[in-house]
């Protein structure tokens, strides 16, 4: 099953997220094999990514030699980085090996990850599933609360962990904690409070950033916007190109959380001036907020994601697929 030219990252989620349901979809994981090895990726740094992806359909239809072939590939074209799409690569390694009477061996590779659980917030997730596959239930529930404590014994001087930088990674691994313990029957302990409360505040601030401003500056108004208030650099970016490539990321994320009818609302400097009146400062959030929600409310919104070979939504007069569509990655 051919897939279209030059995948970006993007792309490769979409598939991620439909390949299951395809008609062929051994032949999609072929496909993307296939495009590693011809140049068919947009960002051949995508290698890893995209075999891993292959691997995961193959061992969903039960090929487990071709998926063990394909996440080897992936696990070599990543090289030497150390991330979480590494570990998830490892991670489903094991998950195979376990599949194909390889216990010991799965057991070993996954030892080496444990480190993992403590540094990438989806290791938890990679890592449970590979020792549940391989019936290790208990040793995963002893891994993730030896990880838990680790990762509070590193918040001792916070009064409140929920309250830490980083407590998103503390609440994957209690929440990967508590759905093993639940498998075996134990009962409800105080970490399992704790990530009751790690996720009401998780979604309480998920809710507040959805509230942010989503203002787009087109490139002029973008240069006059920072001239005139540099502190604006902090919120959308030291440059148009960074500007334009956390907007892009940030529909994309909006999107993959179910979000529909996603628009742009273009600013300007005299739009805001004006907005802010002659009390209200432009740089202060609430001023741009509110600006923002009244662009909303009127015409001139640009809809979110154009066609590939459509023009990009930035103004560049170039395309979508070659201008900000691959800035998604990152």
């Amino acid at each position: 099953m051919p897939l279209k030219a030059d995948l970006t990252s993007a792309d490769l989620d979409e598939i991620r997220q439909s390949a299951l349901g395809a008609a062929d979809p051994l032949g999609v994981a072929a496909s993307l094999a296939d495009a590693v090895n011809s140049g068919g990726l947009a960002d051949p740094g995508d290698s890893g990514y995209a075999l891993t992806l292959a691997a995961e359909i193959a061992e969903s239809r039960s090929k487990l030699g071709a998926a063990l072939q394909y996440v080897e590939s992936a696990i070599d074209a990543y090289g030497t980085r150390d991330d979480s799409q590494v570990a998830a690569a490892r991670a489903l390694r094991a998950r195979i090996l376990f599949r194909t009477g390889r216990g010991d061996e799965a057991t070993t590779a996954l030892e080496a990850l444990r480190p993992a659980l403590t540094r990438f917030p989806d290791a938890a997730a990679y890592v449970s599933a590979a020792l549940v596959a391989g019936g290790r239930n208990r040793v995963a529930e002893q891994w993730l609360s030896e990880a838990v404590r680790m990762a509070l014994a590193e918040r001792a001087g916070s009064s409140d962990p929920a309250d830490a930088e980083d407590a998103g990674l503390l609440f994957f691994l209690l929440q990967q904690r508590h759905r093993i313990r639940h498998l075996l029957g134990l009962p409800h302990d105080v970490h399992d409070n704790l990530a009751e409360r790690l996720e009401t505040k998780l979604a309480d601030t998920a809710a507040a950033e959805a509230d942010e401003d989503p203002l787009f500056w087109p490139q002029a108004e973008f240069d006059r916007a920072l001239a005139q208030w540099p502190a604006l650099a902090e919120s959308y970016g030291k440059s148009w190109d960074e500007h334009r490539a956390h907007l892009e990321r940030e529909l994309t994320r909006l999107t993959g959380a179910g979000r529909t009818g996603l628009t742009l609302l273009p600013g300007t400097v005299a739009g805001l001036t004006r907005h802010a009146g002659s009390d209200g400062d432009p740089a202060d959030p609430t001023v741009r907020a509110g600006y923002a929600r009244s662009l909303a409310a009127g015409p001139g919104q640009i809809p979110w994601p154009p066609e590939r070979n459509a023009q990009c939504w930035c103004g560049s007069g170039n395309k979508y697929k070659k201008c900000c569509l691959p800035r998604s990655r990152g």
